[in-house]
Parts: structure tokens; C-alpha cells; sequence
């Protein structure tokens, strides 16, 4: 167990040591509450994050982990996306054809674009769920009305993210549900013609319409979605962390309205 410990150890310095090592973590290994609260504060990987929790923000049943497995979905989403668009031509001779290609030709195709499905469908369900949490949690209320905000355009980010992947296999269904939406928008006052010449690139759904889709969904929309996330993450530790309800005291009118209760004395029988 010593020589186990000794080596752990030594293995440790050598590491310290290392000019690779400390070219990136320029603080050394994090052995005092110091030196880990500088390794945050300097990381910029970290540095997003406060340096030290409330246990009882960390607690599963405190937020499910709603918002943290959303951003996994979307990780999924950009990984399997980049596979994808290896084998993707947004044109219309070449779309469904790549489509089947990648159903029945490219090794482990359908795994890919099973997972990439399923991960947005997951993503749009974690982020409804997870506004919702907070909605119930009161976590919308000042100083955290801006980050609510931004929680909204997040999901009509995720959802515009979703539906413009809808026309991307160029099928009947892709075809009719974008003719659908794309009606429903046309039938905003004043504007919705507008968007919807905006959105196909025309006045039906052709070659034009894919082109904006493809775009609109491998780069304009998650760009603002990974910056929206960003200030997202940074407003939610400026803003004291994970809500964890308010505090009792005395200018609480919660707290003393639950101070005030009468005493709930049962009658003998």
C-alpha cells in the first residue's frame, strides 16, 4: 500500500514537472483549495463555471440534470452532424439518393443517422422538460429574468433546429411538412410573406428551399445556439448559481406567511 502510494506520488510530480504539462496547466496540480480555485479561475475550459457549489445545487432531484443532458444531446447532434455531412449533398438529385446511401450502403450508416435523430428528438423533449422545471422552481424571477429570456430563445432554437432537419432527406414527408410550416408562417399578418419567401428562397418548395435549410441548419442556427448557450451558462454563475429558493427572513413574505400559519390542533374525538 506505501509503495503504491509512493508511486502514485512520484508519478504525480513527473507530471507536474513535464513542460508540456505545465505549458497548460500553468498552476500545477490542484493539491490546496487555492491552488483548485486558481486552476478554475485560469482554465478557460473552467472558468465558466463557479469555483465553489452549494451541495445542495449539485443534488439530482434539484435539477434532474435537464439543462446538462440537453447540452449532451446537442454535442451528439454536432459530432453525428459533422459524420453526416460527409456523405450529404444538398441538392436535389443528390439528397435522397445519399439518404438511401447512407441507409444501406455506408458502414454503420443507420447507427449514425438513427443517433442523430434521436438525440434531437431528445434535446427538444430535455429542453421543454427543463424550462419547465424552472418555471415550477420560480427561477425566472429577478435577478434571473434576462437568463429566463434567453431559456426561451434557446428552445425556439432548438426547435427551428429541428424542423429545418426535417426537409434535409428531400421525401414526401420532408416535402409536405415543410409546405405546411412554411403555409402556417405565410399566415403571420404583414410579415409572413415575407418569411416565407425568406425561408425558400422563392414561392415554393425547390432546390432554393433545401439550400436555405442546409444552411440554416449546419450553421446559422447553431452558431446562435452554442452563443445564446454560452451567455446561457455564464449568466446562470453570475447570477449565484442553481436557484435554491429564497432564503427565509424576516423581509420574506413567504417566510412569514409559513411563520404565521395557526397551529393545526386536532379535535379530540
Amino acid at each position: 500500500m506505501a509503495q503504491s502510494t509512493a508511486t502514485h506520488s512520484s508519478w504525480k510530480e513527473a507530471l507536474a514537472r513535464n513542460r508540456v504539462f505545465r505549458s497548460i496547466v500553468r498552476r500545477g496540480l490542484a493539491d490546496t483549495n487555492r491552488n483548485r480555485s486558481l486552476a478554475v479561475f485560469g482554465n478557460f475550459f473552467l472558468h465558466i463555471h463557479p469555483v465553489k457549489v452549494n451541495v445542495r445545487a449539485i443534488a439530482f432531484t434539484r435539477t434532474f440534470y435537464l439543462g446538462g443532458l440537453a447540452a449532451a444531446s446537442f454535442m451528439i447532434l454536432v459530432v453525428t452532424g459533422v459524420f453526416l455531412m460527409f456523405y450529404y449533398h444538398p441538392s436535389v438529385p443528390r439528397a435522397y439518393e445519399d439518404m438511401k446511401d447512407l441507409q444501406y450502403v455506408v458502414y454503420m450508416g443507420p447507427f449514425l443517422r438513427n443517433l442523430h435523430r434521436w438525440a434531437a428528438h431528445a434535446m427538444v423533449a430535455l429542453v421543454m422538460l427543463h424550462m419547465v422545471r424552472v418555471f415550477f422552481a420560480g427561477a425566472y424571477r429577478p435577478p434571473r429574468e434576462f437568463n429566463w429570456v434567453i431559456g426561451v430563445f434557446l428552445l425556439v432554437l432548438t426547435i427551428l433546429l429541428s424542423y429545418t432537419g426535417y426537409l434535409l432527406p428531400w421525401d414526401q414527408l420532408a416535402f409536405w411538412g415543410v409546405t405546411v410550416g412554411t403555409n402556417m408562417a405565410d399566415a403571420v399578418p404583414w410579415l409572413g410573406h415575407h418569411i416565407k419567401f425568406l425561408l425558400l428562397g422563392g414561392t415554393q418548395v425547390n432546390e432554393n428551399a433545401l439550400l436555405r435549410f442546409y444552411v440554416l441548419h449546419c450553421v446559422v442556427l447553431p452558431l446562435a445556439l452554442i452563443v445564446l448557450l454560452s451567455v446561457h451558462i455564464w449568466r446562470v454563475r453570475k447570477d449565484g448559481g442553481i436557484y435554491l429558493g429564497e432564503p427565509p427572513h424576516e423581509g420574506n413574505p413567504k417566510s412569514e406567511i409559513r411563520n404565521t400559519l395557526p397551529l393545526q390542533v386536532s379535535e379530540p374525538s
